[in-house]
């Protein structure tokens, strides 16, 4: 199928939930350390739910996690009465630790994530020198999505697609009247996502956010992040599409790819490694699955010296 004609499905599923009156609830949690949000989408006729991009505390300095952010996610979910069928990534996050294993243990629901994290795995299990303990071919996760997948959320029905660009295994959730979009889009005062990560591509990530923009404009866009465009004060992390297509900084319409590569690669040389990016995607090219304890009961992270 070409790509104007997985938009224009895509666009055709929103227009038909719309008509239908199939609109998720969604509750958000914002993690203001990490500056990441997670959701719960949740089916209103039958009480099914996903949670989407759930996060793990950790302290660099003391090497200690904690679920504190998970907890209150959990704690949403048994006031609700809602039963989790998915556990959603929509990439393997470089800015914190995925708590979905966590959240799986205790509520559980199937983790997913798209088909290209085997990409990621190859490289960063590498980087790692992980091992041959280390499968590389997506096997953490209980389900890997393709382009255009279709599943199901009580009576909502959900699809895939793939948005590459931040990483190879960038995927956005269209679900109902709602996109949850990960690291592709920002704010529109904010702009869009870096692309200078191993495997990242500015041109796909332009060309992914365009596929993004053909949704209807009443489309209710979910972030993965909000960092406070300058002169704003409070955090924000939900949109719409026609607020990003007309009022993107970097990517409204009109700007072509050309203008965005250039400015989005100049704009990465400045931008410094995240904080937690060694032990985040350590932790989370894995699921979230922290490390075996070794023969001593304890579990160790390894930082590579001198390879970013």
């Amino acid at each position: 199928m070409s790509i104007d004609r997985k938009l224009e499905a895509a666009a055709s599923q929103i227009s038909a939930a719309r008509a239908d009156g199939a609109k998720p609830i969604v509750a958000s949690f914002f993690d203001e350390p990490t500056n990441s949000a997670s959701y719960v989408v949740s089916d209103p006729a039958t009480g099914r739910a996903a949670i989407i991009d759930s996060v793990l505390h950790y302290d660099p300095a003391a090497g200690r996690t904690d679920p504190a952010p998970a907890e209150a996610v959990i704690a949403h979910i048994r006031a609700h009465d809602l039963t989790v069928d998915w556990l959603l990534e929509t990439h393997v996050h470089a800015d914190h630790l995925s708590a979905a294993p966590f959240l799986q243990r205790q509520l559980g629901g199937k983790l997913a994530i798209g088909r290209a994290i085997t990409r990621v795995q190859d490289v960063f299990g590498k980087l790692f020198n992980a091992g041959t303990e280390f499968a590389r071919d997506g096997s953490d996760f209980d389900r890997l999505f393709d382009d255009g997948d279709r599943f199901a959320i009580g009576d909502l029905e959900a699809r895939v697609l793939h948005v590459p660009g931040h990483t190879p295994a960038d995927v956005a959730f269209i679900i109902g009247d709602a996109a949850f979009v990960g690291d592709t889009l920002f704010m529109p005062d904010y702009g869009t996502a870096r692309a200078d990560f191993p495997g990242g591509d500015v041109r796909e990530l332009y060309r992914s956010i365009r596929r993004l923009l053909r949704l209807p404009d009443e489309t209710r866009v979910f972030l993965c992040h909000d960092y406070k465009a300058p002169g704003r004060e409070t955090f924000v992390w939900e949109t719409t599409i026609g607020q990003q297509r007309i009022g993107n900084v970097h990517v409204h319409e009109g700007v072509d790819e050309d203008t965005f590569a250039a400015m989005r690669t100049a704009r990465d040389t400045t931008l410094g490694t995240p904080q937690l990016m060694l032990p985040a995607i350590q932790i989370n090219m894995r699921a979230g699955r922290l490390p075996e304890p070794e023969d001593n009961g304890k579990r160790y992270l390894r930082i590579p010296l001198d390879s970013l």
